[in-house]
């Protein structure tokens, strides 16, 4: 890496850990936002979260953990009624196959627990980098863990902490700005920030505690960018 390109980066970090500690100072709580008490409720929760709201998810997992309140019950579940149960979060055929597979998988290799590596979360079914990623951080409070969701490669994007809207290359960039017993919480927070403030269609820049870091909102009535 030559000088300039140290320097870019150094100017990302220092303008990351000035990003982390204000959200840390606006949402002092970064907790997920998905209702769970067990750790595969919260495998369960995220796939059901998939092209769904996180607000009517837990509308569904709050009967849906109920009427399945063992891991066993959903690996033995009726296909058809739990297709009918998670129906309301859409896909639901597929999220209800890889509900029973993952739960069977649990119970088969894992003694009935989420497994904490990545490899191991990879090769359940339905769960992709990003949700292995929000269970490394919330169930196993590993540091470095980034989920980039449509929050996060949106607002990383306009503060110019990343260069991309690739959601691999998005967690491999911020990985190497954001301190990594900060990354987990700091995603958590910029989810709130986005539905708050830095919204995809229309950003608040004018109420933003952080617009003074941000090279978005110094373009001065600039067309929004093509954002996730």
């Amino acid at each position: 890496m030559g000088e300039k390109e140290q320097a870019a980066l150094e100017q990302r970090r220092r303008r990351a850990a000035a990003v982390v500690d204000i959200l840390e100072k606006k949402y002092p709580d970064a907790l997920c936002s998905l209702t769970y008490r067990k750790d595969y409720e919260l495998l369960i929760a995220v796939r059901l979260s998939a092209q769904c709201t996180d607000a009517r998810v837990n509308i569904v997992t709050q009967t849906l953990f109920e009427r399945y309140p063992t891991l066993e019950s959903f690996a033995e579940a009726d296909p058809g009624e739990l297709e009918q149960a998670v129906r309301p979060c859409g896909f639901y055929k597929v999220k209800a196959a890889d509900i029973r597979k993952s739960c069977r998988l649990l119970l088969e290799r894992h003694g009935g627990h989420v497994p904490g590596t990545m490899e191991e979360l990879l090769a359940l079914p339905g769960v992709g980098r990003k949700t292995a990623n929000l269970l490394l951080g919330d169930l196993f409070h590993q540091p470095g863990a980034v989920v980039a969701d449509t929050h996060c490669i949106r607002i990383a994007g306009r503060l110019g902490l990343v260069d991309s809207a690739d959601p691999a290359k998005v967690e491999q960039q911020l990985r190497e700005v954001v301190a990594p017993d900060k990354s987990n919480d700091l995603c958590h927070r910029l989810v709130l920030f986005g539905r708050e403030v830095c919204k995809a269609r229309k950003p608040d820049c004018g109420n933003c505690p952080i617009a003074k870091l941000c090279p978005y909102e110094k373009e001065a009535g600039a067309p929004a960018k093509k954002t996730p």
